[in-house]
């Protein structure tokens, strides 16, 4: 059976995705690129914002029209919430809640024979020289505005030893290992199932990321999505003195600038001065920093002068990029009782206005790192040049076919602007 898959959404939906598509190429099934050979079709949707879930109903839709009888099998964050709207699309067969690579494998092929090898942990990403690895799944916290809690349930963590092995794995064929999850700083404190040599008082993300580093070698990890202020003294000091192996980047949601609207959008664990102290160390300490974070825009009773508190924060932090989003409303969650939100055109003035100081943000921190030093994760080719990626998170290009590239996933360089762009050559 030839199977198309397609994830929308983060990249812990993309780690879930990676272990559908293992088990069903041990069911024999075969994974295609695109829908016009396949047989069925597994899309991984998400429920953070109202346009991906439109994006994912037109995809269902699109694969109806394309590939006629095509079994399409829908799994995620999404269809853990559907109230049926989603099993109600054309070729629809099955909608899964959550991701449980079993259950999508009996789904997708229920007569296939399934085989008996061991797949619990992932063995690597298709084509792509940096992988995902997921420590935890879920959250504790209940933002007013976020539907994953409600589609994901709690926190719980992954067994440290689990971790190491699936990570050993990986970096057989990866150069760089991505840490995710869904707050993945809340790691080991849901206190989980395994025995006493792994549940122990102190066990926290810093400490699995530095046993990650003592046992497993000649890769580097990275953090995906972390809280500023759950960047604890392990993961600092990694960084800032292994960043060949820790990579010197986070990043960091911030949502808003204005402590009243962080009050009303539930997140009582930091404040706009606490983020802002807690990354100025953390700049302080780490020589080249990729600092990322998350915004939300005309957030339920959002004023000016909260916009302009989220502004000024942004000015004052050493950001290299960052993710700008207007406000959705999520069934199921409390902001929408909290009032009417921004108008659409306020929102769009004020996206646009972050939107502009992360690009100059973003081609400031691009003109400090030229005539530098960089370690380059190779990835994908285009024409006669090759993306990679730096350990501070930024995008640079180098020449193909130099021998210094040639048949590598890892490789040092000097960097240098050409326009806009960052361009690498041998160190």
């Amino acid at each position: 059976m030839n199977v198309f898959l397609h994830t929308f959404g983060c990249k812990a939906n993309q780690y879930d995705t990676e272990v559908v598509r293992q088990r069903l190429e041990a069911a024999g099934c075969t994974i295609v690129a695109g829908p016009e050979q396949a047989d069925a079709a597994v899309v991984n949707s998400c429920t953070v914002t109202h346009v991906g879930e439109a994006k994912l109903r037109a995809m269902v839709r699109r694969l109806a029209r394309r590939r006629p009888g095509i079994r399409t099998v829908v799994i995620g964050c999404a269809a853990a919430l559907d109230d049926g709207v989603i099993a109600a699309l054309p070729s629809v067969t099955a909608v899964v809640g959550g991701s449980d690579a079993e259950t999508v494998a009996r789904a997708v092929a229920p007569e296939a024979r399934l085989s008996a090898t061991d797949t619990s942990l992932l063995r690597g990403f298709s084509g792509s020289s940096r992988a995902w690895l997921k420590v935890q799944d879920g959250c504790d916290e209940h933002c007013t505005f976020c539907a994953t809690t409600l589609a994901r349930g709690d926190n719980v963590s992954r067994e440290p030893c689990e971790i190491v092995a699936e990570a050993r794995l990986l970096a057989r064929r990866h150069a760089e290992i991505v840490l995710t999850g869904v707050h993945i700083g809340t790691y080991g404190r849901d206190g989980g199932d395994g025995g006493p040599e792994d549940r122990v008082a102190g066990l926290t993300l810093g400490t699995l990321a530095r046993r990650l580093v003592e046992e497993v070698p000649d890769v580097r990890f990275r953090l995906s999505s972390v809280e500023a202020t759950e960047v604890c003294d392990d993961l600092e000091r990694l960084m800032a003195e292994t960043p060949d192996r820790l990579a010197p980047h986070l990043h960091a949601p911030l949502q808003s600038g204005s402590d009243r609207v962080l009050k009303r959008m539930g997140r009582h664990w930091y404040t706009a001065r606490s983020y802002r102290e807690r990354l100025e160390r953390l700049a302080e300490r780490v020589g080249v920093l990729g600092l990322g974070a998350d915004i939300i825009v005309g957030f339920p009773g959002e004023s000016e002068t909260d916009h302009r508190a989220t502004v000024a924060l942004v000015e004052a932090l050493p950001f290299t990029y960052l993710h700008v989003f207007p406000y959705s409303p999520r069934a199921g969650t409390a902001a929408p009782r909290l009032g009417a939100a921004v108008s659409p055109e306020a929102a769009r003035e004020r996206s646009a206005e972050l939107r502009a100081l992360a690009a100059r943000k973003a081609a400031a921190h691009r003109a400090t790192r030229a005539g530098g030093r960089a370690d380059l994760v190779l990835e994908t080719r285009r024409g006669g040049w090759q993306d990679a990626l730096t350990e501070d998170y930024v995008a640079v290009q180098v020449p193909a076919d130099a021998d210094w590239v040639l048949g590598r996933a890892r490789v040092d360089a000097r960097l240098a602007l050409s326009g806009s762009r960052l361009v690498g050559a041998a160190a």
